[in-house]
């Protein structure tokens, strides 16, 4: 076999495995966006690595197979190869880390801090917790959605001009939320472990009780969207299912309208 031969057709395979895992479809948020081209880029890195791996491999089964055994010839050593792929290696592993951060480190997928958010006014939650930071002072359209997780349920409060608006999975309320617009959650619980997780839209964050964990996300879709709970949490875990609805930002307002506020004490 021309081993010349197998690596060009190994990549040409490259080629076209990278051509198809590249996604078409539109994106429903910017962290899903952020979340797939991640790992698009890992994919593409990947690919060329396993292909090489494996023509050599093949390769050698071939060249090497038992009746003609005998030309095999122990391993010199080869300090050029060897400072190769340990140059090779560390480029790929800067690569992986960089294109990593990049991503991480972005509020919509490392979650908003007070590191990430310094300047953000204080934000209107139930509880006297640490952990929600709100909307910079130039987010005027943003929406702010605090997120309590209860044994075996998801409560919802919207922040209004009014007072709070409340909904629940328990009652069948979906979770609403305007499309093209900053959405800020807080996120917390009442009694144990929970864990907000709508994977369509690349939201996942852990709901702590006596704390906040603030997640960001911007939708472009609209539509429902699977509510789960992502952390086994007792006999109900697999009942603490919500829905998100991706509205525009008319219908969000309509809602919010048609709800009877409670007052703030």
């Amino acid at each position: 076999m021309n081993f010349r031969r197998l690596l060009a057709g190994s990549l040409g395979a490259t080629v076209v495995l990278a051509m198809l895992a590249t996604p078409v479809a539109a994106q429903t948020s910017v962290n899903t966006e952020l979340i797939g081209g991640l790992n698009t880029d890992l994919l593409i890195v990947a690919i060329p690595i396993t292909v090489l791996v494996e023509a050599i491999l093949i390769y050698t089964v071939v060249r090497y197979r038992a009746d003609n055994v005998e030309q095999a010839q122990p391993t010199q050593e080869n300090r050029r190869l060897e400072i190769t792929w340990t140059v090779a290696t560390a480029i790929i592993l800067l690569f992986v880390g960089f294109a990593s951060f990049q991503v991480l480190g972005v509020t919509a997928v490392g979650g908003v801090t007070a590191a990430t958010n310094p300047d953000a006014p204080a934000s209107s939650t139930s509880f006297e917790y640490d952990g929600a930071y709100g909307p910079t002072v130039n987010e005027t359209d943003a929406v702010e959605i605090e997120i309590v997780a209860v044994k075996y349920y998801w409560t919802y409060n919207y922040q209004t001009e009014d007072g709070t608006v409340t909904g629940t999975s328990a009652a069948g309320d979906a979770l609403k939320i305007p499309s093209d617009r900053p959405v800020y959650f807080y996120i917390t619980s009442t009694d144990w472990l929970h864990a907000f997780h709508a994977p369509d839209l690349g939201l996942k964050q852990d709901a702590f009780p006596g704390q906040y964990n603030t997640i960001k996300t911007t939708t472009y879709e609209e539509g429902s969207y699977q509510l789960y709970c992502a952390e086994y949490c007792g006999v109900g875990h697999s009942g603490m299912l919500g829905q998100i609805d991706v509205v525009s930002d008319q219908e969000f307002q309509e809602y919010l309208d048609e709800q009877e506020p409670e007052a703030e004490a």
